[in-house]
């Protein structure tokens, strides 16, 4: 999947979720936890131009039979001066996180990066130490 796809399914899920929240009087199939985006220009500790980031963090709850929870997050950064043959890279984190009990959940993510070859699958459990 491209990086064009990727950032256009994010789109979507966050505009179908502020949608679906606000005009039904159902519990809604997409409830948005956070949607950011923030644009970074980077400098290193002697003052030194290190180029931009675009970063977008989206965290959605799904009900599709069951409760999941979406999760994006992705760093897009250009104009890296310490490396004139990259001067682009990015990273992203498809996460599906299922809360079994409280605090404890099951996750599943998906890697993209321009540092890595082949995208990585990760599954795991997760213990959050502070939650609503």
């Amino acid at each position: 999947m491209n990086l064009h796809r990727c950032i256009l399914i994010l789109f979507l899920l966050v505009a179908g979720g502020l949608s679906s929240a606000q005009n039904s009087s159902t519990a809604p199939l997409i409830t948005p936890y956070t949607n950011e985006i923030s644009f970074y220009r980077n400098v290193d500790d002697f003052g030194i131009d290190r180029g931009q980031t675009l970063q977008i963090i989206s965290i959605n709850a799904l009900h599709l039979g069951t409760d999941f929870v979406f999760e994006f997050t992705g760093d897009f950064n250009w104009g890296l001066t310490t490396a004139p043959d990259k001067n682009y890279d990015h990273y992203m984190e498809l996460s599906l996180v299922k809360p079994v009990y409280k605090s404890l959940s099951l996750n599943c993510q998906r890697i993209y990066g321009s540092l890595e070859e082949k995208p990585i699958n990760q599954f795991g459990i997760r213990l959050a130490f502070f939650t609503n």
